[in-house]
Formats: structure tokens, C-alpha cells, sequence
């Protein structure tokens, strides 16, 4: 045999066309987690040049530290994810109710006094 059969030696042997693993599995995730990944893409459908359907879908990785850092927090405010955010939404249409009902019973005193 030549050495055009065999390009690469077998492992071991320091000369692998490839690099040796830099990472486990851990640390690139840890790494993904820091600093964020962002995937992006379309899908489109047509038929006969009519568009029928686009989805855009946009997909951020990174820990939660990261996504702060990049302004995002929908977490936070989402009544289904944040026990925090429901209390503060039922507290905000408490209050809106309770306007409504004064606003209700203001009107409804004007009312039955000028009709006396």
C-alpha cells in the first residue's frame, strides 16, 4: 500500500486530520449559556406564486443573566410563568374595578340627587 491509500494515520498517532476535542459537552454548553446563541430562519410557503404561509421563528439560547443583559425578561411580566407577575396583574384589574365601580356609584349618586 502507499501512503495515497491510507492519508491519515490511525488515532493515536498525533497526526488526525481533525483536532482532538477541545471541550466536553459541559463546557460548551456552558459557553453557549454565557454568551448566547441566536438561531434565525423562514419558512415559506407558495403555490403558484401566491404566498400561503410564513412562519418566522427566532430561537435565543443563553442563561437567564444573558438574556437580562440583552434587554429580555418576558418571563417576569407573563402571569403563567411568574406567580409575581400574577399578583400584579390581579392587583392591577382590582384597582381598575374598584375606579369603575366609584366612578359607578359617583354617577349613580348624581343621579338619585338631582331627580329629588
Amino acid at each position: 500500500m502507499t501512503d495515497l491509500d491510507h492519508p491519515y494515520p490511525g488515532p493515536g498517532t498525533g497526526t488526525e486530520p481533525y483536532g482532538p476535542p477541545s471541550g466536553s459537552l459541559a463546557d460548551l454548553l456552558e459557553r453557549v449559556l454565557d454568551k448566547g446563541i441566536v438561531i434565525a430562519g423562514d419558512i415559506k410557503i407558495d403555490l403558484l406564486d401566491i404566498e400561503l404561509l410564513t412562519i418566522r421563528l427566532r430561537l435565543f439560547i443563553a442563561s437567564v443573566d444573558t438574556a437580562k443583559k440583552a434587554g429580555i425578561d418576558w418571563w417576569e411580566t407573563d402571569p403563567a410563568l411568574s406567580s409575581r407577575a400574577a399578583r400584579d396583574a390581579l392587583a392591577e384589574e382590582n384597582a381598575r374595578l374598584r375606579e369603575r365601580l366609584d366612578a359607578l356609584e359617583g354617577a349613580a349618586e348624581e343621579t338619585t340627587g338631582a331627580v329629588r
